[in-house]
């Protein structure tokens, strides 16, 4: 027997229970994992709440974990017993002690990272890799746009952005929030409770706007996204924070001057092919040092409801993990 988080109908936090379960022996190509550590992403609300469905109910929920390996499928080659390994990817499940998935979505972990590092930042640190490096490579000098810049998100591409020569303007809420985003690379941060975002950037960017603007929040800054963007400029929407962007008008991509938008997933460019090299990227900007992973929250994996309840009120900032 094991523990884990599972839920049996579509709600708030407090549809989420703790319960004991036999986890299932691993099918040919899987591998059970042992998990020490566990990632809470904003993802994990959505199949929560039914904005993205699950396979059927009741239904484990995470995806991003790391430990050692358990077990083995019958056909699995390249991970022994024992082996440190993290993933952000596969089926959902990975609130639980242990979790079986496909030995595609595993990377091998160096030994230089932490079950908590890797935990907290594989998903969020290879989606800073597909956005800042794939969906829009940015390049040394340009000024781009970051909303919630002192999120888990936020704070990585904070970082990865100044490494790369990159001037990101992070949008903040708070002035804590603008410090921490400064603090870890940000060139500029925009407060949206009391400022307006599009004016600040037309100021920052004396006139021109941003080629691309990266988009976590969803239905609250579609529009002042738009606005951000200079003529023929991409909107990557790679999230929805406040809620889907829904009932979208293309004609106004044509009136704000022939701007481009895109919807993309970590499953899109996180394929077994790509997702080696890419992890290694990331791996390699962590223990190069420019790419500081801090675990700003911990709880026990029996109060994940609090630990959603807490990031859905924008209450936490970096990045949280749960503990087996």
């Amino acid at each position: 027997m094991a523990k884990r988080i599972q839920f049996s109908a579509h709600g708030g936090p407090e549809v989420l229970e703790y319960i004991d379960y036999t986890p299932a022996e691993p099918g040919p190509l899987e591998v059970r994992v042992r998990n020490q550590a566990i990632g809470l992403n904003f993802i994990d609300t959505y199949y929560r709440t039914g904005l993205y469905p699950a396979p059927a109910l009741p239904s484990g929920l995470g995806t991003e974990g790391a430990g050692v390996v358990d077990a083995l499928g019958s056909e699995v080659t390249g991970f022994s017993v024992g082996d440190r390994v993290a993933y952000a990817g596969g089926p959902l499940g990975a609130y639980s002690e242990l979790h079986s998935l496909p030995a595609s979505a595993l990377v091998a972990l160096p030994e230089a990272i932490s079950f908590e590092q890797a935990a907290a930042v594989m998903l969020k640190g290879l989606t800073v890799q597909y956005l800042l490096r794939q969906t829009y490579p940015v390049k040394a000098g340009e000024i781009v746009l970051f909303h919630a810049a002192a999120g888990g998100i936020g704070l990585l591409a904070c970082q990865w952005a100044k490494a790369l020569g990159v001037k990101l303007i992070g949008t903040v809420s708070s002035p804590e929030k603008a410090a921490r985003a400064k603090a870890m690379g940000a060139w500029e941060t925009i407060d949206y409770t009391h400022e307006d975002v599009a004016q600040r950037v037309l100021e920052l960017t004396d006139g021109k706007k941003c080629p691309v603007v990266y988009d976590g929040v969803g239905h609250d800054t579609w529009q002042a996204s738009l606005d951000c963007l200079a003529p023929r400029g991409l909107l990557v929407s790679f999230g929805n924070a406040s809620g889907a962007v829904t009932g979208v008008n293309l004609g106004i991509l044509a009136q704000k001057g022939s701007l481009y938008v895109t919807r993309p997933t970590l499953g899109s460019y996180a394929t077994p092919t790509n997702l080696p090299g890419m992890a290694s990227e990331l791996f390699e900007m962590i223990s190069s040092g420019q790419l500081n992973v801090e675990v700003s929250q911990r709880y026990p994996l029996a109060e994940a409801a609090k630990a959603q309840t807490e990031l859905s009120a924008r209450r936490t900032m970096g990045s949280t993990v749960l503990i087996p």
